[in-house]
């Protein structure tokens, strides 16, 4: 079982910036596609990003030229950098092992996230 801490989440005003972490227990995680994902009050989780092993990306359509996905083996970490945010992107923020990063589902038991609140 994959463990994974989500961390950088905050309160910001709208047009400013923030990086998100998530550390992945376990040695497996350079050969998972990675994914962020989150959930707003009263709506279902979705996907928000995806990175394969090879460094492959897709975005959800609503944070595309926004949102940067990253990776970095060594640490076993995902990052998300998320410029220009806006109020609709408040939610709580989630990371997974991904079947795949297009289409795919998540692998693991969720943890706990990280709170992004957007104000205008």
């Amino acid at each position: 079982q994959v463990q994974f801490v989500e961390s950088g989440g905050g309160s910001v005003q709208a047009g400013e910036s923030l990086r998100l972490s998530c550390v992945a227990s376990g040695s497996l995680f350079s050969i998972m596609a990675m994914a962020w994902y989150r959930q707003a009050p009263g709506k279902q989780r979705e996907l928000v990003a995806a990175i394969g092993r090879g460094g492959n990306t897709n975005y959800a359509d609503s944070v595309k030229g926004r949102f940067t996905i990253s990776r970095d083996n060594a640490k076993n970490t995902v990052y998300l950098q998320m410029n220009s945010l806006k109020p609709e992107d408040t939610a709580v923020y989630y990371c997974n092992a991904d079947s795949t990063i297009i289409g795919g589902f998540p692998l693991y038991k969720w943890g706990q996230g990280t709170q992004v609140t957007v104000s205008s």
